[in-house]
């Protein structure tokens, strides 16, 4: 239970980025950042949940690892983030780690 707590703080996690950046770019500038404020705090809830039983260095790399990555991912498709050789090879560099940080646990 641990792990999928910790998944869905790191789903959370890139809420908030998510809804910062819809609210600079759209209409609905309040709605969102309530968004990114409840993604926020969801986030550290469901992180606080994991730590429970997973040591908060792993944890916390996870967390920061998943969202980082995702982010990237909604950046590069939905507003035309540049995506070169060197920026893709680093997050395949942060999503190897977030794997080995899973299995080494």
């Amino acid at each position: 239970m641990a792990w999928l707590n910790l998944v869905i703080a790191a789903a959370f996690e890139v809420g908030w980025p998510l809804g910062m950046k819809l609210a600079d770019t759209t209409a609905h500038k309040i709605a969102w950042l309530v968004f990114a404020g409840v993604a926020m705090i969801l986030s550290g809830v469901f992180l606080y949940l994991a730590q429970k039983e997973i040591p908060i260095g792993t944890a916390y790399a996870v967390w920061t690892g998943i969202g980082t990555g995702c982010t990237f991912l909604i950046g590069v498709c939905w507003f035309n983030d540049g995506l070169t050789l060197m920026r893709g090879l680093g997050v395949l560099l942060i999503v190897a780690g977030v794997a080995l940080l899973k299995y080494g646990h």
